[in-house]
């Protein structure tokens, strides 16, 4: 899929290499996509699922980047895209009956958050 982003304004992060499968990470992101980012925190901060603290960081570290790069303040944010990507598989071993072995596989994710300012109507 290409992105293009006609907007400057769109800020994103990303975390790569995090060990947590893409089919569990999903479930979160998906909950702040589209909400102010000052609830998409207490969404994360308040979510049983351990991906939660992963994810707030990187929505962190996205709404430093916008105030550092562009100078947008955190009230004025929204989460504006969010999505996971599937890294590398670790594949790993697990003995089994009568000599034989089973697969293991140990998915790693690729999360992507991009906040951008709210555009007032």
């Amino acid at each position: 899929m290409v992105k293009t982003d006609t907007n400057q304004n769109h800020v994103s992060a990303t975390a790569k290499y995090v060990r947590v499968a893409p089919r569990k990470a999903r479930l979160v992101v998906d909950q702040i996509r589209k909400k102010s980012v000052t609830d998409a925190f207490d969404l994360l901060h308040f979510s049983p699922k351990a991906v939660a603290t992963d994810v707030e960081k990187v929505l962190r570290s996205a709404v430093a980047n916008a105030y550092e790069n562009n100078g947008i303040r955190e009230d004025d944010l929204y989460v504006f895209e969010t999505y996971v990507d599937e890294g590398p598989t670790l594949k790993r071993i697990r003995p089994r009956a009568k000599g034989s072995a089973s697969r293991i596989n140990k998915r790693t994710s690729h999360i992507t958050v991009t906040v951008a300012p709210r555009r007032e109507a």
